[in-house]
């Protein structure tokens, strides 16, 4: 989402920068321009680089070594966790349904 939102802003400060020639008292339309512009390519960028960590990081938590010397007790280890379990129950249904009950 930040990509879309940073290319959103590039597009609008390139507009406001080159297409735009209008002037409006106290208000400087391409200085306007040039901030969304250099806003834009910086959110990119920033997601970028968010984006690469996330994936850095998915591999680091969930993996755990251990190193154990001779003649010491290891370090806390987690006991494993347990197994889902899954329950089938088969029913057999005969015949069409009963008709609701006459009122």
């Amino acid at each position: 989402m930040g990509v879309a939102v940073g290319l959103i802003l590039i597009a609008f400060g390139a507009i406001l920068t080159w297409a735009v020639d209008a002037s409006v008292s106290g208000l400087n339309v391409t200085a306007i321009g040039v901030i969304l512009l250099v806003l834009g390519i910086v959110v990119v960028l920033l997601d970028f680089f968010w984006w690469r960590t996330w994936e850095w990081a998915a591999a680091g938590p969930w993996r755990r070594t251990t190193y154990v010397r001779e003649g010491y007790p290891p370090a806390a280890t987690y006991p494993p966790a347990a197994p889902r379990r899954r329950r089938v129950v088969e029913e057999e249904v005969g015949g069409p349904p009963r008709p609701p009950p006459a009122p």
